[in-house]
């Protein structure tokens, strides 16, 4: 961590009650209840808005040094209360994290946890960021592909949508680009609805930035996918 200017306040340090309390502080009476009916997985919920969480982790990543984050964002995750572990995943959202190493690998162990589509994409945008700080990290999500658990497989997709959305890519991006549309290829007849949206979020992405590459997809394996998948695919094909 970098030496702060003489004069300066030091990184704050939230702990996981301080940060338990902040986020009680924004409830909303009935929308714990609303979210739990909604996502239909048995855990705690708050009943927070996502503005607020979004608000509050902005602060603290400000103010907080990135090991301090690790920290908390672990925490957070391990409480299992559903804005919590959205928090832990913004608290890690940034472009730019130095060093990332720590963050990283703590996202990873994330990923067998996943259970619902809210915390899992959440979780994906932070680990998004840090792909595309150090693509070789691909070859750590590559064994998700061949997971049983189905969550860990559709991950793969929604952690690498940013090579879906470059007008003007690398070789290496190309390269990338054939790499997740090979594991999205070897997706397109399972028949979980998860896994399909996957697959057809990623090719109708792709379609906005290379149509043609998206069409190919489609020619070859729309067959092979549930008729609302090819449909989403397709949506902006001409």
């Amino acid at each position: 961590m970098s030496v702060p200017p003489p004069g300066s306040p030091p990184p704050s340090l939230v702990s996981l009650e301080d940060a338990l309390a902040a986020l009680t502080v924004h409830v909303e009476p009935g929308r714990a209840e609303g979210a739990a009916a909604y996502h239909k997985i048995a855990r705690r919920y708050l009943g927070v808005p996502n503005p607020r969480i979004n608000d509050l982790t902005k602060t603290w990543r400000r103010e907080m040094s990135v090991a301090a984050r690790v920290e908390l964002a672990d925490a957070l995750w391990q409480t299992d209360i559903f804005e919590a572990r959205l928090a832990a995943a913004k608290l890690l959202t940034q472009a730019r994290i130095k060093p990332d190493q720590d963050v990283w690998a703590l996202i990873q162990t994330w990923v067998p946890d996943f259970d619902s589509w809210a915390i899992a994409d959440h979780a994906c945008m932070a680990g998004q960021k840090r792909l595309v700080a150090d693509p070789a990290r691909l070859d750590d999500v590559s064994p998700w592909t061949r997971s049983e658990h189905m969550w860990t497989r559709r991950a793969a997709l929604v952690i690498t949508l940013p090579w879906t959305k470059q007008n003007h890519p690398t070789p290496q991006d190309i390269a990338i680009r054939e790499r997740v549309l090979g594991w999205a290829e070897g997706y397109v007849e399972d028949r979980d609805w998860f896994i399909q949206k996957a697959v057809a979020w990623w090719v109708r992405d792709l379609s906005k930035h290379d149509m043609k590459r998206a069409h190919d997809f489609v020619e070859k394996n729309g067959g092979r996918m549930k008729a609302f998948a090819r449909r989403e695919a397709s949506k902006y094909m001409t």
